[in-house]
């Protein structure tokens, strides 16, 4: 939050520290404002589900809150609307940052953010914030920025004014204006405005980009909109809100003035249309040395956010038959997250009559039930079946990504062999080259360094010599992990070169090729899942934190979602990445990006991507209530996101970003008892046997009851039953290693 003061006169309770230790400043009280309030149901008796349904029927409120006590069945409510807001925030004086800068921009202050600023200023420019109501004289600037602001627009007539004249200008000057700032230009140009129903406010409302199949997550606040049916001629709409059809930009056929409703600046909120602060500057260069400017700025707006790789529809042929390939006989090292996402693949598939044909050798799931795929052979996932199968059943698809990696390796195999050439089998969603990519360490390396991005320090060897070369060179410790393992099958931490010897032999029993990793135990483990489709559309679904810290198989760790321990620039500067590197592998689905974050920095690695469903997608799916491997099924046929429609709503499109206002938690189930000899500790290699799931408000709630569910005989955490205590005594150790 950047405000000086925001507008709260009252907390419940003193602000908790940061979970990172990177905090600035400490937070003053009034940070925690009137929706942690309600979220925590205090004052006592607030019932938050009833108010939510009377807003969700009623449309926006006004609202008040009165103590208990206080009889006030005539107190007036305060209307917002009715006050001139703008007024009220504007700077009272003009104000110059960046005064050697150039391009010269004046940015009219009806309730400007900082970032706003910051994005001009960083791009090179001089910009000149003056009041809402200032004269504007055309000599002053090379370019108008017309800033975001609270309130009904109909209270800034002498902002209106005073942008007409400048559109009416013989020589125009670039215009860009943001959310107040659009609707205010749309007022100079004598279209209408109007007040919402409900309003967009958050950061995952989808747009479209006019004329395009392009959807982009923004972040918005607003409680007013354009109406799209009264612009006059020259102008055209830039984008459309896929949810409410509400307009979400304008732009100018031929002069240099575009206009967007959502916040491209973000902070908070996502970083993917940045760009258009690029857009407007380069607009106004071109217009300062006479180029092609002025007629230009919807142009480059589309050359900025489409995509070169999105095929059009006649590319996109449909199968009429598919082969899905499930994950085969579940052993230690797998969860029956293949089961669920095999079982919504085939759903899918039928609801757009297409045959499904099933590979999987273990007849205790539910995707072998009958009735659900039109065929089932149950025979092992090995390239030497399936080809069998596929002499048999000629499907003209197979999807890989729907049973672990098991059908993973497999699908590579057949590519390898031109069994899938030679029966023309088309891989659906994924291609088998994006595959390689994330498997191959060192091409995966490569790719990596191609976007300016950096995968942890690391080496493959297919002998122990090798190993030990590649170890010394990165320095002990080292992780050791199998190439194209299961659940980090025959993984380990090595001190020393013996420690070395013992995993090395022990991973070439299982694959001709060992990971030497450079070791950053400690470091935060954070995971991403990320859906793109064929036409570029990227969304990340959920985000997750590993409780237990990077070196311990996130099949062992506990699995917080949403992260609670990333402020707003970690998160998207995650996020941001995690786009940048699906897209450039050029993944088609869903997939899972995995990172190494340096607690006391921004520092960060890529550990890896996962360019199929995984166990975490379904978790992320049952934590946010979105069927990613449904959707991934959907991709795979060439839909594009934008046209799929949210499960639950069935009104709203199903390519945005889930907002979770409740915490949940994973905690794994282990069997070890079962087991004479094995280690009862967590590491890099999996163990456990399962998994619970619990949600709650809090962290705290969520914890406590994933832990009754684990164990029917735990309580959770009890300090009446045993003391609190951050470390186990050395006693209490050896006696499980001596047991």
């Amino acid at each position: 939050m950047e405000s000086t003061a925001p507008p709260c006169g009252w907390s419940r309770e003193q602000p908790p520290d940061a979970g990172n230790g990177k905090m600035r400043k400490p937070v003053p009280l009034f940070v925690y404002c009137l929706s942690f309030i309600l979220w925590d149901q205090s004052p006592a008796g607030v019932d938050t589900r009833a108010l939510t349904k009377r807003i969700r029927e009623k449309g926006t409120l006004l609202g008040r809150l009165v103590p208990e006590v206080v009889h006030s069945p005539h107190l007036p409510f305060e209307d917002p609307n009715q006050r001139h807001l703008v007024k009220e925030v504007s700077v009272q004086e003009p104000r110059l940052f960046n005064p050697e800068g150039s391009p010269r921009i004046t940015a009219i202050d009806c309730g400007l953010k900082y970032n706003q600023i910051r994005c001009l200023c960083e791009r090179g420019a001089a910009v000149q914030v003056v009041p809402w109501d200032h004269p504007l004289d055309s000599a002053d600037f090379d370019g108008l920025f017309v800033s975001n602001g609270p309130g009904d627009p109909q209270f800034c007539q002498e902002t209106v004014t005073h942008l007409r004249r400048v559109l009416e200008l013989p020589t125009p000057k670039p215009v860009f204006g943001i959310c107040l700032g659009h609707q205010l230009l749309a007022l100079a140009i004598g279209a209408k405005t109007y007040k919402m129903k409900y309003g967009n406010r958050g950061h995952n409302q989808p747009c479209l980009l006019e004329d395009s199949q392009r959807c982009l997550i923004t972040s918005q606040n607003h409680g007013f909109a354009v109406e799209p049916r009264s612009l006059p001629p020259g102008w055209a709409p830039l984008f459309t809100n896929a949810n409410d059809r509400s307009n979400e930009g304008l732009v100018h056929t031929s002069k240099p003035f575009f206009s967007v409703q959502f916040h491209p600046e973000h902070n908070a909120g996502p970083m993917d249309l940045e760009c258009l602060f690029d857009v407007f500057l380069e607009t106004v260069k071109d217009t300062m040395a006479g180029g092609p400017g002025l007629a230009g700025v919807s142009e480059r707006i589309q050359q900025c956010l489409r995509s070169d790789e999105a095929p059009p529809d006649s590319e996109v042929a449909r199968p009429r038959k598919v082969l899905i390939l499930g994950s085969g006989g579940l052993s230690i090292g797998q969860a029956g997250e293949f089961d669920y996402s095999g079982s919504q693949a085939i759903k899918a598939l039928k609801e757009e009559n297409i045959q499904t044909v099933l590979i999987n050798a273990n007849i205790a799931t539910v995707q072998t039930s009958k009735g659900l795929a039109d065929k089932v052979y149950f025979l092992p996932i090995t390239p030497d079946y399936v080809a069998q199968v596929i002499k048999n059943e000629r499907p003209d698809g197979i999807l890989l990504t729907f049973g672990g990696q098991t059908a993973l390796n497999c699908g590579v195999e057949l590519t390898k062999a031109g069994v899938l050439e030679r029966y023309r089998v088309r891989v659906l969603g994924t291609p088998v080259a994006s595959i390689e990519m994330t498997e191959d360490r060192k091409v995966f390396v490569e790719k990596m360094e191609e976007i300016g991005e950096h995968v942890a320090p690391s080496e493959a060897a297919s002998s122990l010599e090798q190993a030990q070369a590649a170890a010394e060179r990165l320095g002990f410790p080292v992780l050791v992990r199998s190439a194209f393992a299961l659940g980090g099958l025959g993984s380990g931490f090595a001190n020393g070169r013996e420690e070395l010897a013992a995993l090395v032999s022990q991973a070439f029993a299982h694959t001709n090729q060992v990971l030497v990793d450079k070791s950053l135990k400690g470091w935060k483990e954070i995971e991403y899942e990320v859906v793109r489709d064929a036409y570029d559309n990227c969304i990340t679904v959920c985000n997750m934190e590993n409780l237990d810290p990077l070196g311990i198989h996130t099949g062992e760790s506990i699995v917080v979602a949403p992260s609670q321990t990333l402020n707003n620039r970690e998160y998207h500067l995650l996020r941001t990445t995690a786009i940048k590197v699906v897209r450039h592998l050029g993944i088609v689905g869903e997939c899972n990006v995995q990172y190494a974050l340096n607690p006391e920095s921004e520092q960060y690695y890529i550990i890896e991507v996962n360019a199929r469903l995984s166990r975490s997608s379904a978790l992320a799916s049952k934590a946010t209530g979105y069927p990613l491997a449904y959707v991934a099924a959907k991709l795979a046929l060439g839909i594009p996101l934008p046209v799929l429609r949210n499960s639950v709503t069935n009104s709203t499109t199903a390519c945005f970003e889930p907002s979770l206002d409740y915490c949940v938690v994973k905690i794994p189930r282990w069997d070890l008892s079962k087991f004479l000899r094995v280690s009862t500790k967590i590491g890099s290699s999996m163990k456990s046997v399962g998994e619970v799931m619990a949600i709650g408000r809090s962290f705290e709630e969520a914890f406590q009851k994933a832990l009754r569910m684990v164990d029917e005989n735990c309580l959770g955490f009890d300090h009446t039953v045993k003391p609190a205590s951050d470390m186990v005594s050395r006693e209490e150790e050896e006696g499980k290693e001596g047991s």
